[in-house]
C-alpha cells in the first residue's frame, strides 16, 4: 500500500534455485504468470465497511457479507485460463475499516466481500482449475479497529497488547478509557498503528494467521509494505512457515532500496521490482531506451540472488495505457511495454483490466485510487456481446497479451534469462534473451538451447535493427505490416516490435 490510500472518514513441489541464493523458489513459480485484482474494488464494494459484528446476520455487516460478493470472482477464474495465467493474486480480503489495509481481523473475510466460506470456495474453484492463489499479507501494522490496539485503552500500558504495537505510554499518563496517543503511525496516518516486530507476540501472531490460511489452500503471500518491517522479523516467520508448508511462495513490495540484500537478508522469496517498472513506462513515454538499458544491467545482477516479481502496474499506480497514453504516439507503444513483460527475465504479475486496455490515472487525493481499482463486469470481457461497431475495443489487447504469454509459456527459460543488448539508442532496441548457463552443482535454467531477440521501435517511419540472424517471427503485432528479414537483422514497420528466433 501507499500513503495516499482512501482514509476512513472517521476514526474510532521441487523446488529451483535462482544461481547463488540458499533458498529455492519453489519449482511451480519458474512457470508462473499471475493476474492481480483488487477485490474490494473489482465487486464494487463501499469506501467504508459497515458496522456491526459480521458473524451477526441483522448487523449491517452481516446484511452485506450475505450478499457474498466474493463470489463475482469465481467467473473470472476461466478468463485467467483463457488469457493463459496460471496464479490468482488477490489484494487484501481480510476484514477491515476501509481500503483493505486497515486491518481489523486477520481471521475473517471482509464482511463487504462475504464470509470465510466464499473465499474457500474462490481457492478450492481456483485449484480445480489449476490455479494457484496468493494473498495479501498486512503485518507491518492493523488498523487502529483491530482489538489489540482498541482495547488497550482499557487494557493499558502493562498489558501484551501494548507490546505489541510502537507506542510509548509516559508514566503516570493512563487512566481506564484513555486511548494511547504516542504511537508510531505507518508513514503518517494515525488509524494506522504500526506494530513492533521485535516483539514475540508479533512473531506468534503473524506466523498463526499464514499458518492458517495455508492450511485452508493457500499457495502463497504478498509481504504489503515490507520495505517498512525490519528483515529479520521474517527470519523467525518463515522457516516455520515453510516447515509445514514447503511449496509456499513468499515475496515482498519494497519500492526502494538494495533489493538483493532484503531478500538474503529476510529469506523471501522475492521482492517487486519497482525499479523495472519505471524504467518500461518512463522510457517508452520519454523515447529513452537508454533509462530502461541501464535498469536491465541492474536487473541482471539481481538474478543470481532471486527472480523479481516483474509488473507494468498495480493497485498503487497509474494504468500503464494511461501513463503512455497521455503522451504523442503512446497508445501505440502498449504493445512495446506488453512484450517486455513477457520477455525479460522476472516472474510477471497482470494487474486486472490491463489486458483489456483499461486506463485509471492515480490522483494524489484522498480516494485517488478510486481510477486504478475498478468495479468488474459480472461476466468475463470475452463473453460480452460484441459493440454494434464490431469489436470490442480490448479485444486487440487481449489478444497480444495471450499471443505473448503462450510464447512465455513455451520458453519457460525466459523466467531468469540471460539478457544481452544487440542494439541501443533513443527509440530503438534490440534484446538478446538466452537460457543461463549451467551452474556447478546446479540445475539446467532450461531445456531448450533456444535465444530469441525483442527488437523494439518508437519511430514513425521503418527501421532496421540488427538481430543477429534471427528471422523468425515468433510474436509481432497482428494488425501492423509484417517485420521483414534484412541482412542479419529486420526491418519492423513504424512504431513496431517483434520477438524473433
Amino acid at each position: 500500500m501507499h500513503v495516499d490510500d482512501a482514509a476512513p472518514s472517521a476514526l474510532p513441489g521441487t523446488a529451483t534455485a535462482a544461481p547463488g541464493h540458499s533458498r529455492q523458489e519453489p519449482g511451480w513459480v519458474r512457470h508462473a504468470i499471475a493476474w492481480h485484482v483488487y477485490p474490494l474494488g473489482a465487486v464494487g464494494a463501499e469506501p467504508l465497511c459497515p458496522p456491526g459484528d459480521p458473524q451477526d446476520p441483522d448487523s449491517s455487516a452481516g446484511l452485506v457479507a450475505d450478499e457474498h460478493r466474493l463470489a463475482r470472482l469465481v467467473p473470472w477464474l476461466d478468463h485467467l485460463i483463457t488469457l493463459g495465467a496460471n496464479v490468482l493474486l488477490l489484494g487484501p480480503v481480510f476484514h477491515s475499516m476501509s481500503h483493505g489495509y486497515d486491518t481489523v481481523d486477520y481471521y475473517h473475510v471482509d464482511p463487504r466481500l462475504g464470509t470465510n466460506e466464499d473465499l474457500k470456495v474462490l481457492i478450492d474453484q481456483a485449484h480445480a482449475r489449476g490455479i494457484r492463489v496468493v494473498l495479501d499479507g498486512v503485518f507491518n501494522h492493523t488498523g487502529i479497529e483491530h482489538p489489540s490496539f482498541a482495547g488497550l485503552a482499557q487494557s493499558g500500558p502493562r498489558s501484551p497488547e501494548a507490546g505489541m504495537y510502537r507506542l510509548s505510554w509516559p508514566e503516570g499518563s493512563w487512566a481506564p478509557g484513555a486511548a494511547p496517543s504516542d504511537y508510531a503511525r505507518f508513514e503518517g496516518q494515525e488509524w494506522l498503528p504500526e506494530l513492533d516486530h521485535t516483539s514475540p507476540d508479533v512473531v506468534e501472531m503473524v506466523s498463526e494467521v499464514m499458518e492458517h490460511w495455508c492450511a485452508l489452500g493457500v499457495d502463497g503471500w504478498r509481504l504489503d509494505a515490507a520495505y517498512a518491517v525490519p528483515p529479520a522479523f521474517w527470519t523467525q516467520v518463515l522457516p516455520r512457515l515453510r516447515s509445514r508448508f514447503p511449496e509456499v511462495y513468499v515475496f515482498g513490495e519494497v519500492i526502494h532500496g538494495d533489493y538483493a540484500q532484503v531478500v538474503t537478508d529476510s529469506g523471501m522469496d522475492s521482492v517487486t521490482q519497482y525499479e523495472l517498472w519505471q524504467a518500461v513506462w518512463h522510457g517508452l513515454a520519454e523515447e529513452n531506451f537508454y533509462e530502461l538499458d541501464w535498469c536491465l544491467g541492474r536487473h541482471a545482477h539481481l538474478l543470481p540472488v532471486f527472480v523479481p516479481v516483474t509488473f507494468l502496474g498495480n493497485h498503487d499506480t497509474t494504468r500503464i495505457a494511461s501513463a503512455l497514453g497521455c503522451r504523442p504516439g503512446g497508445a501505440r507503444r502498449l504493445a512495446h511495454a506488453v512484450a517486455l513483460l513477457m520477455t525479460l527475465p522476472g516472474t510477471p504479475v497482470i494487474y486486472y483490466g490491463d489486458e483489456e486496455g483499461l486506463e485509471g490515472v492515480k490522483e494524489e487525493r484522498l480516494g485517488g485510487d478510486d481510477a486504478v481499482r475498478p468495479a468488474l463486469p459480472a461476466e468475463p470481457w470475452s463473453r460480452q456481446p460484441a459493440l454494434p461497431t464490431g469489436q470490442r475495443p480490448g479485444a486487440e489487447v487481449e489478444d497480444l497479451y495471450r499471443q505473448l504469454i503462450a510464447l512465455r509459456r513455451r520458453l519457460s527459460w525466459l523466467h531468469d534469462a540471460e539478457v544481452t543488448t544487440v542494439h541501443l539508442d533513443n527509440r530503438l532496441l534490440s534484446l538478446r534473451l538466452a537460457p543461463r548457463a549451467k551452474e556447478p552443482g546446479g540445475q539446467d535454467a532450461g531445456t531448450s538451447p533456444t535465444s530469441v531477440v525483442l527488437a523494439l521501435s518508437l519511430e514513425e517511419h521503418e527501421a532496421w535493427l540488427p538481430t543477429r540472424g534471427a528471422h523468425t517471427v515468433l510474436a509481432t503485432d497482428r494488425q501492423a505490416p509484417a517485420p521483414r528479414a534484412e541482412r542479419d537483422g529486420v526491418v519492423l514497420p513504424p512504431c513496431g516490435w517483434a520477438v524473433l528466433g
